[in-house]
């Protein structure tokens, strides 16, 4: 089974791409279970320039995903969910970006499961206030890396992927 995990922005998107034998999600979750047993297919992160007009930014977005869609033609797509904003100004083109991105899969008939940062830190670390570095350390770990994956927009995206093995 592949999952796409995705951390949405405007300017940097996070994805991880992971494979593992699993047949289903709905398994218990455990790290001793699953240790071993992913995949790390790839990890990187789509961006955008900020003086492009916010359009052409979208449309990137949607042209990027759709090609790493189609390249892994993944069974679900795990994206993190918008919890909270410090203002209006980044929450409107993070949600925006969202919707391309969920439009993106849709239209390729991708099943969607939506996370929060805390559901996702739980699951990696234990702990929902967990740090960014233990998230990278964790994935390291989990996904037997030679180093931290970078930058933590992609290693984000990983754990969102892994976080959705076991619902």
């Amino acid at each position: 089974m592949i999952i796409v995990g995705i951390d949405p922005g405007l300017a940097t998107i996070g994805y991880g791409v992971i494979q593992t034998p699993l047949r289903s999600r709905t398994l218990p979750f455990s790290h001793s279970r699953i240790k071993g047993k992913i995949k790390c297919l790839e990890y990187g992160v789509i961006t955008t320039k900020a003086l492009l007009e916010k359009e052409k930014r979208l449309s990137i977005i949607n042209t990027q995903t759709a090609k790493l869609l189609k390249k892994y033609s993944p069974h679900y797509l795990a994206l993190e969910t918008l919890y909270f904003f410090k203002n209006m100004k980044t929450a409107l083109p993070v949600s925006e970006a969202r919707g391309v991105i969920l439009l993106t899969a849709a239209r390729k008939k991708i099943k969607i499961e939506e996370y929060t940062p805390l559901q996702v830190k739980m699951k990696i670390c234990g702990r929902g206030r967990a740090e960014k570095k233990e998230v990278q350390a964790m994935m390291k770990k989990m996904l037997k890396l030679k180093e931290i994956p970078r930058p933590d927009d992609a290693s984000d995206a990983l754990a969102i992927a892994i976080a959705s093995l076991g619902h």
